[in-house]
C-alpha cells in the first residue's frame, strides 16, 4: 500500500486537494460541498500521478529511480493500472455532483494534466498544462457553489502564475534524469543555471497578480513585501538556496490566494 500511495505522487496531489479543500472554505461552501470537492479533486490527481508513474516508468528504469516504484519492481504495472482506473472513473461522478459548471471544468483541468503525461512534458509547451489546470482550480471551486459564480478574472490568472512558477521549480531536482531520457520541457530549455531566476519571475507575477487584483490590501502589500525578500535570496543565494527560496514564495502566494478569497 505505501509503494502505490508513493505511485501516486503523494506530495503534489496532497497539495492540491488541500489547495482545493481551503479555497472552498474560503469560499464559504457548505461543509458537504467541501468535502465533495475535496473528493474530486482528489480523485482526479490520484489518477494523474499514477498515469504518469506508468507511462514514465521505462524512463524511470533507465536512469535507475528506486524511488520509484515501478522502476524498482516494488509494484505491479497491473496494480497501479487498476487504480488509476478507478481513480478516473470515480472523478466524472465526483465531478459532476458539484454541478455542471463545476464537474465539467474540473474534468478540463484532469484531462490538461494528463495531455503533459502522455506528452506535452517533453515540449517547449511543458508549461501550458499547469497554467491551465492551476488556473480552472480555482474556477471549480467557485462554480460548485450555490449559485455557481466564476471568480473574478485576476484569481485564475495568479492560480496559473503560480502553477507555471510551481512545474519551473518543481523540475529542478530531476533536470538531468529527463534530458538523459529525451525529455526537453521548458525548464530544460531555459537552463539549470537559469531556470530558479525563472522560477523567480513568475512567481512574483503571481504575487503581483494578487496585489492588484485585490487592490492592494495590507494581506496582499506584506505578502508581496515577503515575496520580494524571498525573490532577491533566490537571486544571489547559491547551491540549493535559489531552490528553496523559490519554492517559499510558491506557499507564500498560495497563502495570499487563499486570503484574498
Amino acid at each position: 500500500m505505501t509503494a502505490l500511495v508513493r505511485a501516486a505522487h503523494a506530495g503534489p496531489a496532497g497539495a492540491v486537494t488541500l489547495l482545493a479543500v481551503l479555497l472552498a472554505v474560503a469560499e464559504r461552501l457548505e461543509p458537504g460541498r467541501v468535502l465533495l470537492v475535496g473528493a474530486a479533486v482528489l480523485a482526479g490527481q490520484l489518477s494523474v500521478g499514477w498515469s504518469n508513474d506508468l507511462i514514465d516508468a521505462g524512463r524511470d528504469r533507465a536512469v535507475g529511480r528506486t524511488d520509484k516504484p515501478l522502476a524498482s519492481g516494488a509494484l505491479r504495472p497491473r496494480t497501479v493500472r487498476i487504480a488509476c482506473a478507478l481513480a478516473l472513473a470515480a472523478t466524472l461522478p465526483l465531478s459532476l455532483a458539484c454541478g455542471l459548471a463545476s464537474g465539467l471544468a474540473h474534468l478540463a483541468l484532469v484531462a490538461s494534466a494528463w495531455t503533459y503525461n502522455l506528452g506535452l512534458k517533453a515540449t517547449a509547451w511543458s508549461w501550458l498544462p499547469y497554467a491551465v489546470s492551476f488556473g480552472l482550480l480555482p474556477v471549480v471551486v467557485a462554480l460548485a457553489g450555490a449559485p455557481p459564480e466564476a471568480p473574478p478574472a485576476w484569481v485564475p490568472i495568479a492560480a496559473a502564475l503560480l502553477g507555471v512558477g510551481a512545474h519551473l521549480v518543481n523540475v529542478l531536482p530531476d533536470l538531468a534524469d529527463d534530458a538523459a531520457t529525451g525529455v526537453h520541457g521548458l525548464p530544460h530549455r531555459i537552463g539549470t543555471s537559469r531556470l530558479p531566476a525563472a522560477a523567480t519571475a513568475v512567481l512574483v507575477a503571481g504575487s503581483v497578480a494578487v496585489a492588484v487584483g485585490t487592490r492592494f490590501t495590507l494581506a496582499s502589500v506584506v505578502a508581496l513585501g515577503c515575496v520580494a525578500l524571498l525573490a532577491g535570496v533566490a537571486l544571489v543565494g547559491r547551491g540549493r538556496t535559489p531552490f528553496l527560496a523559490a519554492v517559499a514564495i510558491a506557499v507564500v502566494d498560495a497563502v495570499a490566494l487563499l486570503a484574498a478569497r
